[in-house]
């Protein structure tokens, strides 16, 4: 007989099916990356951390067949997407760790074909701090090991973290 017990996943697919996010992020691409888009929302758990979930169209492998590039998603310290997203700041990090251990470093994007789907649990931030931050996407994945950032190169993809209304 088996025990169906309430796990986490089954709390965590209960609120993805429900769609009512706390907080979200609406990515756009950068000038080369036009085509980039999608949406990184933010749910609140009865687990004390953060359900995070991403869904990324048109990242630059979009057009090559079999294609399963990396990309790099980190929470940076400002929203302000203008200008090329030079003004988004360094990785979100309250706590002054080293790159992988700071709270907006989070699991690198796996994208076929220019299409990337992750949900991911977080305890390492609420969302009440990183309201007014961006979520942003780089060109290459994450090395974990280079300070500050991860040599993760170009940020391509942007978008300021908001409440959802």
């Amino acid at each position: 007989m088996l025990n169906y017990q309430i796990t986490p996943r089954i709390v965590f697919t209960e609120l993805l099916l429900h769609d009512q996010p706390d907080a979200a992020a609406w990515i756009k691409g950068n000038a080369q990356n036009p085509d980039l888009s999608g949406m990184v929302k933010f749910y609140y758990t009865t687990y004390g951390g953060i359900l995070i979930e991403a869904q990324i169209f048109g990242l630059p492998d979009e057009g090559l067949p079999g294609a399963g590039n990396f990309y790099a998603m980190h929470i940076h310290e400002s929203g302000d997407c203008s200008d090329a997203f030079n003004h988004t700041g360094m990785h979100y990090n309250p706590k002054n760790t080293e790159h992988p251990n700071h709270a907006g470093d989070m699991p690198p994007l796996l994208s076929n074909q220019g299409y990337a789907f992750s949900v991911f649990y977080n305890k390492r931030f609420t969302i009440q701090e990183i309201i007014g931050k961006a979520v942003i996407i780089h060109e290459k994945p994450d090395d974990f090991t280079t300070q500050p950032s991860g040599n993760a190169g170009a940020k391509i993809g942007c978008g300021e973290i908001r409440w959802a209304v």
